[in-house]
């Protein structure tokens, strides 16, 4: 193990990956339920179309999150993605009206098109071309857009349909119980950390869920009677229609529609792997001497063959974790740590009512805490100039306000090339940013949100 993963060489041991792992797998454990709750609604709990996605969901972040840790070695966790899940349901099923299975097709076809550009190294060369000042933009965007996900589930910021984000109402005690949960955990967690306590992310989490159980938050009683067994994943096991997506092949607009949703889907989740990959190996050190995240090209394949697999087994695009940063925190180096998670989620598919019983307000102190450590990327952004300080701006902020980091990306390149060009230096763009500008430019005009 020492010479598979070199431990030592990256300053970590058994033991602190594995509490990394644990640490991660905590953390991003709520997608077990959400993604099927999200593809085939919450209505649907317990029947068997609900049941093999939640098996399919298990099992396409074991195997994602497997290969990059035995393949790229890396720390990263890997699942079906939220927010893509949401595109797959409303968008692909809702407003387009493609059926479950003609969506499982063009999650497969846009996986194939990532193995692809990952073959041919086109996205490791995206990465490359990426400015430095953005890319610290995007770690430190990622670490507003975690922490927003973290204080949204610890219940202190509600959203309203109308006025947006407020903060909870502390006077109604039966709505503000898991806020106070989530605060009690983030000051126990703040106080470890401070004390230098290996774990201390680890320990939080466990802790605000006993202390969520007296406040009623954590539901012991959802352990009676639960199922201990595995449900069957036939109703979705290569159950992709790509005979209906070309059912209409004469019409010229069914064929433009199609290859705008998968245009959309690509774009979507090759910017949401590759800015968690960026933003968290940036922070943790795991770049070369040129800034370039070691074994990127892997890191992307094992996204890519995860995204097939998935939709093969029953589930929308499989995409790197923001959560993954939760184990990175604790100490996570290597692909050990994914190893664990990965054995975590198969696990979860005879333990799914202990993984599940951990509540958001848990978990949402830790979230709180990697943003507090991933936002100090800020401080290596250049900021003399607009033309530098406006892309780097907009791409932090986009991604907590549009809840997405791909669109945070978007507006940093569409802003820095056309910057560039009015200033007249144009020549500092790298082609392949004016490219994707144009892309996601045309993406925004024929598919919104």
């Amino acid at each position: 193990m020492e010479k598979f993963f070199k431990l030592k060489e990256n300053n970590t041991n058994v033991k602190t990956e594995v509490i990394a792992g644990f640490t991660t797998f905590m953390a991003m454990a709520y997608i077990i339920v959400v993604n099927p709750g999200v593809l085939v609604g919450w209505e649907n709990m317990g029947n068997p179309l609900f049941n093999s996605v939640l098996v399919a969901t298990c099992i396409s972040a074991a195997i994602g999150t497997l290969i990059m840790g035995l393949y790229a070695k890396l720390p990263f966790a890997q699942a079906p993605g939220m927010g893509l899940n949401a595109f797959f349901a409303i968008t692909i099923m809702g407003i387009m009206g493609y059926t479950f299975n003609q969506g499982l097709a063009i999650v497969f076809i846009s996986g194939c098109i990532f193995i692809l550009l990952t073959l041919t190294g086109l996205r490791e060369k995206i990465v490359d071309a990426i400015p430095a000042n953005i890319k610290y933009a995007i770690t430190a965007g990622i670490g507003l857009f975690i922490a927003l996900i973290g204080l949204k589930n610890a219940g202190l910021l509600v959203i309203s349909p109308t006025d947006g984000y407020f903060l909870c109402d502390f006077s109604k005690y039966s709505e503000v119980k898991p806020a106070l949960v989530a605060l009690i955990g983030l000051v126990i967690i703040a106080i470890l950390m401070m004390y230098k306590v290996r774990g201390a992310l680890l320990y939080g989490i466990l802790i605000a869920t006993l202390i969520g159980i007296p406040f009623g938050v954590t539901d012991i009683n959802s352990l009676q009677g639960a199922s201990w067994t595995p449900p069957s994943i036939e109703p979705t096991l290569f159950q992709l229609d790509f005979g209906g997506l070309f059912a209409d092949k004469g019409a010229l607009d069914a064929i433009l529609a199609l290859i705008m949703v998968v245009v959309a889907f690509t774009l979507v989740d090759m910017f949401d792997t590759i800015g968690t990959l960026v933003g968290t190996a940036t922070r943790a050190g795991m770049v070369d001497k040129n800034g370039r995240v070691i074994r990127m090209n892997k890191a992307l394949m094992a996204d890519a063959v995860a995204t097939t697999a998935g939709a093969l087994l029953g589930t929308s695009t499989v995409t790197t974790y923001l959560e993954s940063n939760t184990g990175i925190s604790e100490g996570g180096r290597t692909g050990l740590t994914a190893v664990v998670v990965a054995i975590l989620f198969v696990l979860a598919l005879f333990l799914s009512p202990i993984a599940l019983l951990i509540p958001g307000a848990a978990t949402a102190p830790a979230l709180i805490i990697v943003g507090v450590l991933m936002i100090g990327a800020v401080k290596n952004i250049d900021f003399d100039g607009i033309d530098n300080a406006l892309p780097a701006f907009l791409t932090m902020v986009m991604m907590p306000f549009t809840q997405s980091i791909a669109t945070g990306i978007a507006f940093g390149f569409i802003s820095f090339s056309a910057l560039k060009l009015f200033k007249g230096k144009g020549k500092e763009v790298h082609p392949i940013i004016y490219v994707l500008a144009i892309l996601f430019i045309i993406r925004f005009i024929i598919m919104p949100g």
